[in-house]
């Protein structure tokens, strides 16, 4: 048999080559149409939610006193759950019910008390936390439990209480200054729905900005290595957006219910609203770190299209100690 024989009159290797790359974009097409309706789905299911959380927690902060502060522990003990969550997934075992109830006693003692005796709570429960250690069996991973329990209480009842305080800021502010001195800067009682509402709307809108510029013009990575969908570009985004929605947030009160705004001049109200973007970015990265960290995408799916508690208000958490604390400097400075 001649060497021409033993071939077969045409290879079917170039036509098989040139069928498989004639599937190949029109399957790259289908994949990317599909992700992009994943995307839009995803992007309506989040704002219906928003659409139904952001009504309600107005309301609430309007409507003040113990309605507001049974919303606010009911969110911190379902965060604090949740992280306590990530600790498990580790392979870590907190001792939940201690840390539970020494973060419901933190922002109760917010409420009816001061920031100071909170603070005592905090001490009260690491003490108490060695002592519930010892009646355990699992004496290698007491070091693991311990800590993981109290940064649980710390990182969300402790953050989440300056919820309380800044909703009953007048009372609060009095606690460090002079009550009639407070009245001349245009302190009120109504000073805590504005402050709520000022720390809030910064922190949402530079999240939301962040992930439209994000998506329209993002390309520099800000954190590759824990959030890697999040941009440069993105981040940029949404300070401008957040910065604006403060000034949109004070220009509103000032128009409607100046009493509640007095106390915060413009070129604060800009600082503040900056201020309030960077650490809502990185609180969102400290809590993606932690996800990371224990390998999930979701600290939980109670609300849809948002995930978790704690991943509703992870940028929250920093957010409102840093407005508390800033407009306790600021009337510091004003009345030394």
């Amino acid at each position: 048999m001649s060497e021409g024989a033993s071939q077969p009159d045409s290879d079917p290797r170039p036509l098989l080559s040139e069928a498989r790359g004639s599937e190949d974009p029109a399957r790259a097409a289908a994949e990317e149409a599909a992700k992009k309706a994943s995307r839009r789905k995803d992007l309506l299911t989040r704002l219906g939610t928003a659409a139904i959380l952001i009504p309600f927690v107005i309301w609430a902060i309007f409507q003040g006193g113990l309605v507001y502060l049974g919303i606010v522990i009911g969110i911190g003990l379902l965060a604090q759950h949740e992280f306590y969550g990530l600790i498990v997934d580790k392979g870590a075992k907190p001792i939940e019910s201690v840390g539970l109830a020494f973060g419901l006693a933190v922002m109760v003692l917010a409420y009816f008390g001061t920031e100071y005796q909170a603070m005592l709570a905090m001490t009260a429960t690491l003490l108490s936390l060695m002592v519930a250690q010892l009646g355990k069996n699992e004496i290698h991973e007491a070091m693991a439990s311990i800590s993981g329990t109290f940064f649980g209480v710390f990182y969300v009842a402790w953050l989440l209480s300056h919820a309380v305080l800044l909703r009953k800021f007048d009372a609060a502010a009095a606690a460090h200054q002079d009550p009639a001195l407070l009245v001349t800067l245009g302190v009120s009682a109504e000073s805590g729905i504005f402050l709520m509402l000022f720390a809030l709307v910064p922190v949402v809108l530079c999240d939301a900005g962040a992930y439209f510029a994000g998506r329209a013009w993002g390309k520099r990575k800000l954190a590759p290595e824990i959030s890697p969908n999040k941009s440069v570009e993105g981040a940029l985004g949404g300070v401008i957006a957040g910065v604006l929605g403060g000034l949109a947030t004070k220009w509103f009160f000032d128009t409607t219910l100046p009493d509640s705004s007095a106390l915060l001049p413009w070129s604060m109200a800009i600082f503040f609203g900056f201020a309030l973007c960077i650490v809502g970015i990185v609180g969102d990265l400290v809590e993606s770190l932690l996800k990371r960290d224990a390998e999930v995408k979701d600290t939980g799916a109670l609300l849809p299209g948002m995930g978790g508690v704690l991943d509703r208000i992870d940028a929250h958490l920093l957010g409102l100690p840093t407005m508390y604390y800033m407009m306790l400097g600021y009337l510091y400075f004003e009345l030394g």
